[in-house]
């Protein structure tokens, strides 16, 4: 399963510069050798993967086909990046940024424009919901961002994220992460809070982002973008994976003695286990260490990551610290899906506006493999 770096070089064929920088970009997943921290060893099957690719030329139709699923960049943007195992937003560290900046400064960075407060408060029970609906009463009234020059995007955004804060935090007064705690009912989780949506802003093209991207390019308003984005959080294998983590502890809480027994129960049931790995951090995901850092580990999730280790030789993710946040303050259960879906708003609506204001329509084309065509005669 794991390779030496000479053994990953020569079946590469290649430089050490270039498994660095393979590792670097997520292609080839690396981890410490415990016999020496020194040296590090290779994800065999990533090895292979690469190896192959580098024989001869690839298609144009084989390497489009792959990039889709965490291969290689798409598109171009200045918002963010994952790189060397580090997350940046416009080329300052998000680790870094999290010590003390808020989500406003990060919308400010992002957009390129000072923040300030845009739009009346909704009148509804902050949720995901209202979030929702309140995203899809816009879209009718809000302009198209076509042709929209950059200092009326930037104001589109600004009022679209307020949107969003009242929505999901109601008629609070302060920084978003003050308002977010006054709605949870957890003036102390404020600084957590914090830290967790500065990190979550923006993760470049995820899921959420590409849909928003897609959906802005026909000209829509940012509005339509943010709310296509909220869509795809939604799912297990994007935004909405905390709950099951927060399941999966609460399983190994009930049998302390066992929590390596109770993680091969789910992988028993061919449930994938949520919260650990990400193909973009191979020595562990950076967000979760410096969210984690911020927290005292309820016993529960100190035994599910030590068996997670154990099993499936991972490390926990940001969704794993985002259970851990919303169990260590007691938070309401749809807080993890809150908290990303407003910090991720910040980074939904920057690249609407790098989108929009590039003018280009993401239209890929499909690989048919469907049935014969069958031409007139």
């Amino acid at each position: 399963m794991w390779l030496s770096a000479a053994d990953a070089l020569a079946r590469l064929g290649s430089k050490p510069q270039s498994l660095y920088a393979n590792v670097s970009r997520g292609r080839i997943r690396a981890k410490p050798d415990p016999s020496d921290s020194r040296r590090s060893l290779y994800r065999e099957e990533d090895v292979d993967r690469v190896a192959h690719r580098s024989r001869g030329r690839r298609s144009a139709v084989a390497t489009a086909s792959e990039a889709i699923s965490w291969g290689e960049p798409v598109l171009a943007s200045a918002i963010s990046t994952v790189s060397g195992g580090r997350l940046y937003y416009r080329g300052k560290d998000a680790t870094e940024l999290a010590e003390d900046a808020t989500l406003e400064d990060i919308a400010e960075l992002l957009w390129g424009t000072p923040y300030r407060s845009s739009g009346q408060p909704i009148e509804a029970q902050p949720s995901i919901q209202t979030l929702l609906s309140a995203l899809a009463a816009r879209i009718s009234d809000d302009p198209s961002s076509a042709g929209r020059g950059t200092v009326l995007l930037r104001e589109d955004a600004l009022s679209v994220f307020a949107t969003a804060l009242s929505a999901l935090a109601g008629r609070g007064q302060g920084p978003a992460h003050i308002q977010l705690a006054a709605a949870f009912g957890r003036p102390d989780a404020a600084d957590a809070l914090r830290r967790a949506l500065v990190l979550l802003a923006d993760h470049e093209l995820n899921a959420s982002t590409f849909a928003a991207r897609v959906t802005v390019s026909t000209g829509a308003a940012l509005s339509a973008g943010a709310l296509a984005g909220l869509a795809a959080l939604g799912g297990p294998r994007h935004g909405n994976a905390a709950p099951e983590v927060l399941a999966l502890a609460e399983d190994i809480d009930a049998h302390p003695e066992a929590a390596e027994e109770a993680l091969r129960d789910w992988l028993g049931e061919r449930r994938a286990v949520p919260g650990f790995g990400h193909p973009l951090y191979p020595r562990g995901d950076i967000r979760c260490r410096a969210l984690l850092a911020a927290i005292d580990l309820p016993p529960a999730f100190v035994r599910l990551a030590e068996a997670g280790r154990a099993i499936l030789d991972e490390e926990p993710n940001v969704d794993f610290a985002l259970a851990v946040l919303a169990s260590a303050y007691d938070l309401p259960r749809e807080a993890p899906a809150t908290i990303f879906a407003l910090a991720r708003s910040v980074g939904w609506l920057a690249h609407g506006i790098e989108q929009a204001t590039s003018g280009q329509l993401i239209r890929p084309r499909a690989r048919y493999v469907g049935p014969p065509i069958v031409t007139a005669s």
